[in-house]
Parts: structure tokens; C-alpha cells; sequence
């Protein structure tokens, strides 16, 4: 592929290259590292539209700022491959999200410019907070101590955490520089009082310089300039909002300032740097996607991407003839919403990635994004379920995890029936450990009175939709992984699956594997290869994690001298739960092999799914090997027992 002409950029190896360039140099680096980054991700697939919108703020604060001393923390960071290809990797950014490559996120063990690792949001201005309290404690740091700079999206923005920051921040008034990129976007289009509140602050253009002058700048000010800007800060008062919530906080507030234009960024973060003392907060108005038509013109900015076309933006997309488990979750609530005006949907910041953008669509009053409060999302539904609906929280594995402690405190102990669709679960490759869907069978399925179910395939993920409706006595939940499903043949409506009660799949003799969650395809697969060599195992499909199928598991142990159990998940779910059911019913003293697959204790780096399942052992492979090892079989050239 032709590669942009860079004449610029390709003498900059690192940000002190940035250092001696000019205003009008550094404006020509910015449109070459756009048009290197889109070169890159048209190549490689990846986040897109957050990272063109930060391309003149990375140039800027690596030329104003000394990182790394200077800690230069990106929230979420999927607009972090700019920075990345000034901070001397631009020679591995076709590698990024990739096997061995580069994250696609900031990574603490990857660069010393990425002092903070981050794949989820909101958390950039706690961390930079703890970065200046350590600076200014004497905290022993390689890379030595400056500033601290959070960059911070407005959608990122509308979760609690960036609030419980700003407001300590505010308390220690340390020197702490938080960046507001106010793009009116996060993954979806924002929402709430905050996104309203950020509108009204520039809805007013013209007095846009005059604002920023009467707000927080002016104790940046040189002294005789000051007294004009508090009288025009006072008139000020009845004509717009202005900073207010954020000098409320205890900041000083600059902006709104065009954070595409270097002629306005360049002097206010050189002024921030020369003067500034406590915290203060610099609003830049950009645009997602900036500079490349194609992704200025959809939905989301171009948000991610998979590898496209550089000349139109056409993604390429292998075909497939299953459907997605996304979409499949979605279409059978929708069937079940049509019949019951009490299922409502609740999702945070992610109505496409969780389907519920069809719900929407259809069912707007039922329909709720409450953007990124995952917190705040749980114990909505729990409320929702209180008052008598029948809520699906639509959330990532990954993000659930945010809310744990409202799963516990809200839902479980009052024993509510909030229903939890559980996308990405297992490993989902390029976004690596931070996305990884491992823990929720571990920490859901030991909250008492929790019903968890894993999908096999697609076809299982409808009937567990229809079974979630129907369920009233208590939280329950159902986790299926991201991309297409296996192809099987489809219901024409879900079955209400009897709760706590595994199936049989196939029956065979000595051994007996209990699948739980979509490995029952591979293995299958192993069986093929095990019948091969004269071993025909027992299959069955768990479906239950909790309530756990015990009789199954029962009937299994005392017809075979070997059982396994197969999850993709970590340490201490399902397995651990077949374990103890053994250890109660003492069948262990009667001789029974167990083994239990789950992931390893150790956090996966990004690669397709396959791989990342191959390092984890969970492959048909894997499972053939397990089974000829607990059944005394040796194989020749293996690598796992």
C-alpha cells in the first residue's frame, strides 16, 4: 500500500523532535500524522475517529510538555495512536492489536510515554491526581515528576469516578491540567444533563474568546488585564453558564477553545504551563473523525474500524452466514417486548455494540442509554425491577465488572429480577486482557439466589432470552461471546429452559466432559479426533453454572472414570462449582479423575480469538490431549498434559 508523504513526521523520532519546530511546522506535522494514522488503521483495523480527533492536541502538548517526566495520561486511550507514533513507535503501528504488536491502548510495560495503562473509562483524572500527589510527596519515579495531564472525553466525562476526581482534586488544589475533548461523542452520541450543559457552554460562538478570557483564565492574566476580566466576568453572568459547575469543583476553567486550531492551542496550554498553580480545566471543542470524510460522515465517528478501503472507507469485513450472537439477543427481545410492555433495556454508552440500538429504535420510552455508568446502570434496573418492569441490563462482561459492588448491594441481596445480558464473553481478541470477558461465572455464580447461564450457540442464547423473561423469583444471567454464532439451526421462538437443568449432547463411555458456554463446539471437534483413537466420550452442556445441575453431575461422575469440565472462563466458576458438588457428594473417594479446563491465571494478551484460545489451552486440541492424559493415553509430541 502507498504510504502518505510524511517529510516532516519522518524526522520525528520522539517529542523532543517537536521541540525546536515551529507554530507552522508543527500545524504541517499534524496533517502528516493524520495522514499517517489513517494509513496505519486502514491497514491494520482499529479505533479511528478518537484518535483523528486529538491529532493537533497530541502535537500540541508534546511540544509544549516534557513527557515523560511530564505524565500525559489519555482516558480509555483508544485515541492514543498518535501519540504512539510520535513516542517512537511508528515503525511497529502496523502491528497494533495484533499478535506481539502493539496494544491498542496505553500500556505501562509498552512505552515510558504511557506512565498509565487504560482500556476503560473515566479513570484519567483519578490516576493523573495520584501522579501529582506523588510528585509532590517525593514519590521515586523513573522517568522523574512534572506535570500531570489527564485528557478526557466528554462522554467519558458523564461517569461518577471523573466527578469523585474533579471534586478531590478540587479539595488538595494541587497543580493538576485536566483537558475536556468535548467532541459531542463517545461511542454513541452522549447523553444526560451533562452533555446539555457542555452544548450550552459554546452555544453562544461569538463570545467564545471573550468566555474564555472571563472564566478561569483570568488569574492566568497578566496583572493589569485582570480587573478588566473580572468586571467582564461579572456582566458575563446572565448572558451564559460558562464554567461554573467546574470552578464549583475548585478549578479554574479555560475555554471553550477550537482544539483543531494550533494558533489557539499552542499559546493557552503555553500560558497553562508558565502560570497555572492549582487544578484547572481546558475545554477544546473537537471533532471525531476529523480530516478524513469517511469517518466524519458516520454514525460514530468512525469510531473502530475494521481494515478499509483508503480512498472510500469501505470496511472489509469477511462474510459470514450466522448470525451474530449481538444480534440475536437483540431480534428475540424484541419478539418478547412486542407481547410484554413490562421489558424494558438498559445499556451504558454501547446501544449498538449490545443490539439495543434495534430496541431503540422500535421502543424509544423503553429504552435507556444512560451513558457511561455502569454503576448507576445496575441499580437503575434494580429500581426498575422494584417498581415492577422487567429490565435487561445490556452490559460487556468487561464493564460489568464496574459495577460488581451494585450487582452484590442492589440486585442480589433483595433478590430483585434484574435480567443481565452478558456480551463479549471469553476472549475477545485485538481489544486484549482489558476487554477480556474472564470473571463474570466467577463472580456471579457465587452471589446466593443468582441464576447464571452460558449460551453453547446461538440457538441456546434464544431460549435463555425467553427463560429470562419468564424469571421473576431473583436475578438471573446470560453470557455469550462477541462475533458469529455456530451456524445451527435457528427456533423459531425461544423455549423457557427448566432452571438448574443441563442436556445431554451425545453418550459415550469412560470419559464424560460437561461443556459450559460456547467451547461445546470444539469439543465436539476433539471428540471426532478421540473417536479416532478408540475413546468416545460422554458430552453434556451444563447451561447452568448456578443454579448447578447437580444431578448431572452425579450421573455423570458414577457412569465414568474420568469427568472434565470445560468453561471459558477463570478460576473459581463453574468448574470450581462441579468440584465442590463432587467433594460434598464424596466422589472423589471413590476414585473419580476430575479435571477442570478454565483460562489460566494469567491476563492474555490481544490476538485473533483463536489464539488467544490456543494460549489459554481451551482449543480442540487442547482437549483431545486432556482427555488422553487423565485416561493414561500417551501422545506423542504433546505439549499439554
Amino acid at each position: 500500500m502507498t504510504r502518505p508523504h510524511t517529510p516532516l513526521l519522518d524526522e520525528v523520532s520522539s517529542p523532543a523532535d517537536l521541540k525546536q519546530m515551529s507554530d507552522v511546522q508543527l500545524a504541517q506535522v499534524a496533517g502528516e500524522l493524520r495522514a499517517e494514522t489513517i494509513a496505519a488503521v486502514s491497514e491494520t483495523g482499529g479505533h479511528l475517529g478518537a484518535g483523528l480527533g486529538v491529532v493537533e492536541l497530541t502535537v500540541a502538548l508534546h511540544h509544549v510538555f516534557d513527557a515523560p517526566r511530564d505524565k500525559i495520561i489519555w482516558d480509555v486511550s483508544h485515541q492514543c495512536y498518535p501519540h504512539k507514533i510520535i513516542t517512537g513507535r511508528r515503525d511497529r503501528i502496523r502491528t497494533i492489536r495484533q499478535k506481539d504488536g502493539l496494544s491498542g491502548f496505553t500500556k505501562r510495560s509498552e512505552s515510558p510515554y504511557d506512565p498509565f495503562g487504560a482500556a476503560h473509562s473515566s479513570t484519567s483524572i483519578s490516576a493523573a491526581l495520584g501522579f501529582a500527589v506523588a510528585r509532590d510527596l517525593g514519590g521515586a519515579c523513573d522517568t522523574g515528576h512534572g506535570d500531570a495531564i489527564a485528557v478526557i472525553g466528554d462522554g467519558a466525562m458523564s461517569a461518577g469516578m471523573a466527578f469523585e476526581a474533579m471534586n478531590n482534586a478540587g479539595h488538595l488544589g494541587k497543580r493538576l491540567i485536566v483537558i475536556l475533548n468535548d467532541n459531542e461523542m463517545s461511542i454513541a452520541p452522549p447523553v444526560g444533563a451533562l452533555s446539555s450543559y457542555l452544548s450550552r457552554l459554546y452555544a453562544g460562538e461569538p463570545f467564545q474568546e471573550f468566555k474564555a478570557a472571563a472564566k478561569g483564565a483570568v488569574s492566568l492574566l497578566p496583572e493589569p488585564f485582570q480587573e478588566g476580566a473580572r468586571r467582564a466576568k461579572e456582566m458575563l453572568k446572565g448572558m451564559a453558564v460558562g464554567g461554573t459547575l467546574f470552578e464549583e469543583l475548585g478549578f479554574s476553567y479555560v475555554g471553550p477553545i477550537d482544539g483543531h486550531d494550533m494558533d489557539q492551542l499552542l499559546p493557552v496550554l503555553r500560558t497553562v504551563k508558565a502560570r497555572a498553580t492549582g487544578p484547572i480545566l481546558i475545554h477544546i471543542l473537537t471533532k471525531k473523525g476529523k480530516g478524513y470524510a469517511p469517518a466524519e460522515a458516520s454514525r460514530d465517528g468512525g469510531h473502530a474500524t475494521a481494515k478499509f478501503d483508503l480512498v472510500t472507507g469501505e470496511q472489509k469485513k469477511a462474510p459470514s452466514n450466522a448470525p451474530s450472537y449481538t444480534k440475536v439477543f437483540a431480534e428475540a427481545l424484541l419478539d418478547h417486548a412486542a407481547e410484554d410492555d413490562k421489558i424494558c433495556a438498559i445499556t451504558a454508552a454501547m446501544p449498538d455494540g449490545t443490539g439495543l440500538d434495534l430496541f431503540d429504535k422500535r421502543y424509544p420510552s423503553r429504552c435507556f442509554d444512560v451513558g457511561i455508568a455502569e454503576q448507576h446502570a445496575v441499580t437503575f434496573s434494580a429500581g426498575l425491577a422494584a417498581g415492577g418492569m422487567k429490565p435487561f441490563c445490556a452490559l460487556y462482561s468487561t464493564f460489568l465488572q464496574r459495577g460488581y459492588d451494585q450487582v452484590v448491594h442492589d440486585v442480589a441481596i433483595q433478590r430483585l429480577p434484574v435480567r443481565f445480558a452478558i456480551d463479549r464473553a471469553g476472549l475477545v481478541g485485538a481489544d486484549g486482557a482489558t476487554h477480556a470477558g474472564s470473571y463474570d461465572v466467577a463472580y456471579l455464580s457465587n452471589l446466593p439466589g443468582f441464576t447464571v447461564m452460558a449460551a453453547a450457540d446461538e440457538a441456546e442464547l434464544k431460549h435463555m432470552v425467553a427463560t429470562a423473561v419468564a424469571h421473576d423469583t431473583g436475578p438471573i444471567a446470560f453470557r455469550y461471546p462477541r462475533g458469529e454464532g455456530e451456524g445451527v439451526e435457528m427456533p423459531e421462538r425461544g423455549e423457557v429452559l427448566e432452571i438448574g437443568k443441563g442436556r445431554m449432547i451425545r453418550e459415550g463411555a469412560k470419559v464424560a466432559i460437561l461443556s459450559y458456554g460456547t467451547r461445546l463446539g470444539e469439543v465436539l471437534k476433539a471428540c471426532e479426533a478421540l473417536e479416532a483413537k478408540g475413546i468416545s466420550p460422554t458430552v453434556a452442556d451444563a447451561r447452568f453454572a448456578k443454579p448447578l445441575d447437580e444431578a448431572l453431575v452425579l450421573d455423570l461422575a458414577a457412569r465414568h472414570e474420568a469427568l472434565l469440565t470445560i468453561e471459558e472462563g477463570a478460576i473459581g466458576g463453574f468448574g470450581s462449582h462441579v468440584a465442590q458438588c463432587l467433594a460434598e457428594n464424596e466422589v472423589f473417594d471413590r476414585g473419580l479423575k476430575f479435571r477442570s479446563m478454565v483460562l489460566p491465571d494469567v491476563f492474555i494478551d490481544q490476538a485473533s480469538p483463536a489464539d488467544m484460545y490456543a494460549v489459554a489451552g481451551l482449543n480442540a486440541s487442547d482437549i483431545e490431549a486432556k482427555v488422553l492424559n487423565v485416561m493414561g493415553v500417551a501422545q506423542i509430541g504433546s505439549k499439554r498434559a
